[in-house]
C-alpha cells in the first residue's frame, strides 16, 4: 500500500553492535537509578549484557542490530513501508552534542535518507535536548540540517494551509527553554527570527503539562505533539484530554499532532517505573489510542515509536525469546509483524476518514 505522509513514526538510530561499532551500543543500556536514593537502594544496578541480555523487555527479530548496518536500514524501511508509514521522524543530535560520547546519529543521516528514498518514505527531524540547547543553537541546527540535507529527495516538507511547502521539525522537551527565548526565533518580530526567511519551517513543540499550551502559543510554535505512549503519564499523553487540546489548537491556528503507541514498558532500564507500564493487550491498547487520535480529526498522527526498544513502544518486528535468566515479552499469539499490519489497516482507515471530513 502507498505510504501515508500523514503518519509519522519516531525513529532511533543509536543502536550499535560489535560487527559495526566494535561493541554494543544502547542494547547494553545501564539501569537508571531512581532520583530518591532510598527508593534506588531497593533496585538492581549495572548494565545489560547483550546479546542475550538487552536493555528492552522485548527482543528484536533482527537481534541486537547496528543502526549503521545497510541491511538493517533496508529492512526497517521495508517494515515502515509495509505499515504504510510515510514519514520517519529521526531522533537527532547536532555533531559534537551527543547523548553518549560516541553518539554518531548525524553521520548516519545520509544513509537513512537514501534508504528511505528507496521506499518512497520521507525523513523529518526530531531535535533532541543537548547541553546548552537554546533558541540560538536551534537556529544553527535548523540552518545546518536544511543546508546539508534539504535538497535530498527524501527530506520531508509539509504542505501548509497557505500552500507553502516547508520542512517540519519536532522539538523534544521544548518546555526546557522559556517561551520568550523561543519567540526570538519563531515569531516574525523575533530578534533572530526564521520566519519568512529561507530557513522558515513548521515547528512542533512537546506538550506535557496543560499550562504548556499557552507557552507554546506565545513562543510562536506552529503546533504541538504529545510523544509519550503511556496514556495518563502526562496531561498531553492522556487520550481524554485530546479533544480539549485540539479545540485550543483550532482556536489558535495551531496543529495538533497526537502521538499514539502500542504500549509502554521501560522497567528493563528503569526497574522502579512499573506504574507507567501500559500492557499491549494483543493490540487493543494501540487500537484504542488510534481511535482516540482519529476522533479529534488531526491532520497528522505520530507513532511512538518505530524502534524505541528501551521503553517498549516499538512497532518493529519482535520475536519470542527465553534465556536461563530472562523471559522476554512478545507479540504472541500474533506474528512478529502484527503492529505493522495494524498500523497499515489504521492508515487506510485514517485516509478514508479524512476524505469524509473534507466533504
Amino acid at each position: 500500500s502507498d505510504p501515508s505522509y500523514d503518519l509519522h513514526a519516531f525513529y532511533y538510530a543509536w543502536y550499535g553492535n560489535p560487527r559495526f561499532e566494535g561493541r554494543y551500543r544502547h542494547w547494553d543500556h545501564a539501569l537508571v537509578p531512581h532520583w530518591d536514593p532510598r527508593v534506588s537502594a531497593g533496585f538492581p544496578r549495572g548494565r545489560h549484557r547483550p546479546p542475550d541480555d538487552i536493555g528492552s523487555s522485548f527482543y528484536p527479530a533482527l537481534g541486537p542490530y547496528s543502526s549503521r548496518d545497510p541491511a538493517v536500514l533496508a529492512e526497517h524501511m521495508g517494515q515502515l513501508r509495509a505499515a504504510a508509514i510515510g514519514v520517519l521522524v529521526l531522533s537527532w543530535y547536532p555533531p559534537g552534542q551527543r547523548d553518549e560520547p560516541e553518539e554518531l546519529s548525524d553521520s548516519l543521516v545520509l544513509a537513512i535518507l537514501d534508504a528511505a528514498h528507496s521506499q518512497a518514505i520521507q525523513v523529518a527531524f526530531h531535535i533532541q535536548p543537548y547541553k546548552g540547547r537554546d533558541d540560538h543553537t536551534v537556529h544553527e541546527n535548523v540552518k545546518y540540517i536544511m543546508d546539508k540535507y534539504g535538497s535530498h529527495t527524501a527530506f520531508y516538507r509539509y504542505k501548509t494551509s497557505t500552500g507553502r511547502t516547508l520542512p517540519l521539525f519536532y522539538i523534544y522537551d521544548s518546555y526546557l527553554t522559556p517561551a520568550e527565548s523561543w519567540a526570538n526565533l519563531l515569531t516574525p518580530s523575533g530578534s533572530h527570527s526564521l520566519r519568512n526567511t529561507a530557513y522558515d519551517a513548521v515547528f512542533i513543540a512537546l506538550l506535557v503539562e496543560e499550562g504548556h499550551k499557552h507557552d507554546i502559543l506565545s513562543a510562536g510554535y506552529d503546533g504541538m505533539y504529545t510523544y509519550f505512549a503511556s496514556n495518563g503519564f502526562s496531561f498531553g499523553s492522556s487520550h481524554q484530554n485530546w479533544k480539549a487540546i485540539k479545540t485550543f489548537c483550532d482556536a489558535n491556528n495551531l496543529m495538533f499532532i497526537p502521538s499514539v503507541g502500542p504500549g509502554y514498558i521501560d522497567t528493563s532500564i528503569r526497574p522502579w517505573n512499573n506504574h507507567n507500564t501500559r500492557h499491549r493487550v494483543n493490540g487493543k491498547y494501540y487500537e484504542t489510542a488510534l481511535q482516540a487520535a482519529l476522533t479529534v480529526r488531526p491532520e497528522i498522527v505520530s507513532i511512538t515509536s518505530f524502534n524505541e526498544w528501551h521503553e517498549g513502544t516499538q512497532i518493529e518486528k519482535a520475536v519470542p525469546k527465553k534465556t536461563p535468566t530472562r523471559l522476554y515479552l512478545d507479540y504472541l499469539p500474533h506474528q512478529p509483524g502484527m503492529y505493522l499490519e495494524l498500523t497499515r489497516r489504521w492508515a487506510e482507515h485514517f485516509s478514508k476518514e479524512k476524505e469524509q471530513w473534507l466533504m
